[in-house]
């Protein structure tokens, strides 16, 4: 009899975890959508799709990149990319150079308005962050300071 009652109760545990992570899940989600949401009505992007504004960010990151390497970065197939990058050297915010040692490649690399462009849409949301971050307690930022790396982490799997 005790057997049997602990093995329900290691059941009921296991069952409690699994919900537990279920509605973690359900709850960050949520909260992460409305953030993105929330941050992204804070861009003046001139009209840029979400996926170019990607695309701009990941070539400053990364430097120049073959257009095959931004498409894979960005995990989008390479005709997508190649109509992305269009879009971006028509508006001027990136342009194409040759490949140092692969003359068959091209490299696009960010254009100084380009950069400037990223760096005033950067510091908008920064500072719109802050503003809200600012209205938190002290053990609020704290705990945010914890999640930070994790949910970093999370988004990079």
């Amino acid at each position: 009899m005790s057997y049997a009652k602990d093995m329900r109760q290691l059941e009921l545990a296991d069952q409690d975890a699994s919900e537990d992570v279920s509605g973690l899940a359900s709850s960050l989600r949520i909260a992460v959508m409305r953030l993105a949401r929330r941050l992204r009505s804070e861009r003046k992007s001139e009209g840029l799709t979400v996926s170019q504004l990607s695309a701009l960010g990941t070539i400053e990151r990364e430097g120049p990149l073959s257009p095959t390497h931004l498409a894979a970065a960005e995990r989008v197939q390479p005709p997508s990319m190649t109509r992305v990058i269009a879009a971006l050297e028509q508006l001027g915010l990136v342009h194409r150079h040759a490949h140092e040692t692969d003359g068959r490649q091209c490299l696009i690399a960010l254009s100084a308005r380009g950069r400037e462009l990223l760096a005033e849409d950067r510091s908008r949301r920064q500072a719109w962050l802050a503003r809200r971050l600012d209205e938190l307690t002290p053990e609020e930022r704290a705990a945010l300071r914890v999640a930070a790396p994790i949910v970093e982490r999370l988004a990079d799997s």
